[in-house]
């Protein structure tokens, strides 16, 4: 009998138990979608799994990626044919099996700004970026005149293109999709829990066998026991190898992201755009009512945790993205800004952007394995490869990988509730744009969401300053979705901290008061996760207008933080 992924109060606490009396076969650390994919891979081999978390699920970059899954156009530049054959694979398994509810097509258009040679040039690359796809699960990618491209976007300056190429790719919620990674993990019997920091490593023999845990909200400390401890943290791999006393087997370099969000009908498009830019690529991503605008790519030594968007970050997206748009962005334009960190295996090159997004696996001690670099597109593959060297410490007779044909919860049945959604909708008197979009976060979890509605209709009522966004969504967050602070509702449940001018401050009150109750929270407790959260804001905000990463950094770290870690504000 498979177990409930529902992660509410009392599944935290039971997981809190468990930890410290039952022995584990493989103990993972770290909850981006990297961990999540590992603790999915691991329990569904059969192995007695653990997962923890310092803060919360996706909290580091696995929510503040270009959420894209893509092969990388670029990386077939750079020759590097086996990383995009394997991430295409990838992509289309998402597409047509695993999360197909949460994965979606999305077409680009790539401008031609030169006549005669880049036609045929990247042409010749996009048929080899098509052919490496197993699975036809997007339209092959076409040839257009600057008079069609500029019909699918007219945002376009005439003069910025003299020809163009649509391919498609797809995106994806990135904080949803590795919260639901997680949650099926749980579903196949893995212990995981966030706002679990590790402390210290339990050694018997030369050997890892353990963890020390640190509840980061009540002080608590635990023991967890486990056969092989697997690394997967990130930009935080080498502070939790540290830990052990050791260093580890290769060295990880953190890399600045920064994407912004702009309007919809700032961009008039019907596309997405892929620019070319000296450092790297830039994409224009069409995101709900939004366009996200992004990314930089620059070496990153501050703080971790909460990396900061500096004003040098914004002036050179909206430079980029200015010099092909008819009507220029402006700093008033922007409604969201989000900054994140890829975890890049250090080479010889100095510039992060020529730095490897392939992954390393190494087993530094007797029982640790620790993973890192890779891309959010293919942490199914790098999990797989973590178990796999895993073995070592473990009983060699251990199945081999079975996530390929393990779908996702929400994927089951999505497609036929998808062809019902205006009978889903009269079901539940909503309109039927609201339904698609609830299908498009949830799957087939749809009826576990608006059950909790069924005794209170006013849970059905849009969120105040997010109409995109139902009450009932931030209760479901409380009630199944792990969230323990109202950051993780307005963050990461939900995006409204991205997706609204104000940022999600006029939500917060009524967010903090859907979940209130369920997490155990008095009026004082309400006003202080509303204040801490509008410091947050305040504090991006002011950060954003620094001049660079220094001074950015600086004043993103004076707000308060609502998880205090024990070894540190380096490590998660």
């Amino acid at each position: 009998m498979r177990n409930s992924a529902r992660l509410g109060p009392a599944e935290r606490a039971q997981a809190w138990r468990r930890f410290g009396r039952e022995p584990f076969d493989v103990l993972v650390i770290g909850g981006g979608v990297t961990g999540a994919g590992t603790a999915l891979d691991a329990v569904t081999r059969g192995l007695r799994t653990a997962l923890v978390e310092a803060r919360d699920f996706a909290s580091g970059t696995s929510s503040r990626s270009s959420k894209l899954f893509h092969g990388g156009l670029r990386y077939l530049e750079q020759l590097n044919f086996e990383l995009v054959a394997e991430a295409l694979q990838e992509r289309d398994l998402m597409l047509s099996r695993l999360a197909p509810h949460l994965v979606r097509p999305v077409p680009f258009v790539y401008p031609l700004r030169h006549r005669f040679w880049e036609r045929p040039y990247v042409g010749a690359g996009l048929i080899l970026y098509d052919t490496m796809a197993r699975r036809r699960t997007t339209p092959m990618h076409r040839h257009l005149t600057r008079g069609s491209a500029l019909k699918l976007c007219p945002a376009l300056r005439r003069d910025s293109l003299v020809g163009a190429i649509r391919y498609y790719d797809a995106q994806v919620d990135d904080a949803r999709h590795t919260l639901t990674v997680v949650r099926t993990a749980a579903r196949y019997g893995a212990v995981v829990r966030n706002s679990s920091e590790v402390t210290g490593f339990l050694r018997e023999g030369g050997r890892i066998v353990g963890a020390h845990v640190r509840d980061v909200d009540s002080g608590a400390t635990t023991t967890i026991r486990a056969k092989v401890v697997i690394n997967c943290t990130g930009v935080w791999t080498d502070d939790v190898q540290r830990l052990t006393g050791g260093r580890g087997r290769f060295r990880v370099r953190a890399s600045k992201g920064v994407h912004i969000l702009v309007p919809r009908d700032r961009i008039p498009s019907e596309v997405g755009l892929i620019l070319r830019t000296e450092q790297s690529v830039l994409f224009v991503i069409p995101w709900g009512n939004h366009w996200i605008v992004g990314t930089t790519d620059t070496d990153w030594n501050l703080d971790k945790a909460h990396p900061a968007a500096s004003r040098a970050d914004i002036d050179y997206l909206l430079a980029h993205v200015n010099d092909v748009l008819v009507e220029k962005l402006t700093p008033d334009d922007i409604e969201g800004v989000y900054a994140g960190l890829r975890p890049l295996l250090a080479g010889e090159s100095e510039q992060t952007s020529q730095l490897s997004r392939e992954h390393a696996v190494a087993r530094p001690l007797p029982g640790l394995v620790s993973i890192a670099g890779g891309k959010y597109t293919t942490y199914r593959v790098m999990a797989k490869d973590a178990v796999d060297a895993a073995r070592a410490d473990l009983d060699p007779s251990v199945p081999d990988s079975v996530t390929e044909n393990v779908p996702l919860l929400g994927a089951e049945g999505y497609h036929a509730l998808a062809n019902q959604v205006e009978t889903l909708a009269d079901e539940y008197g909503l309109p039927v744009w609201r339904m698609q979009r609830l299908l498009g976060r949830y799957g087939s979890l749809i009826d576990e969401v608006l059950e909790l509605a069924e005794h209170d209709r006013t849970l059905l009522e849009p969120l105040p300053g997010a109409g995109e966004y139902l009450a009932v969504e931030a209760r479901y967050a409380a009630t199944h979705e792990a969230a323990v602070h109202l950051d993780d509702v307005l963050a990461r449940r939900t995006r409204i901290s991205i997706e609204t001018a104000h940022r999600g401050t006029e939500t917060a009150a009524a967010a903090a008061g859907c979940v209130a109750d369920v997490l155990g929270w008095d009026e004082d407790r309400v006003r202080t996760e509303v204040e801490i959260y509008k410091a947050r804001v305040a504090a991006e905000r002011e950060s954003q207008r620094k001049p660079d990463d220094l001074s950015a950094d600086a004043e993103r770290l004076l707000a308060p933080d609502t998880r205090e870690l024990a070894v540190g504000r380096a490590l998660l």
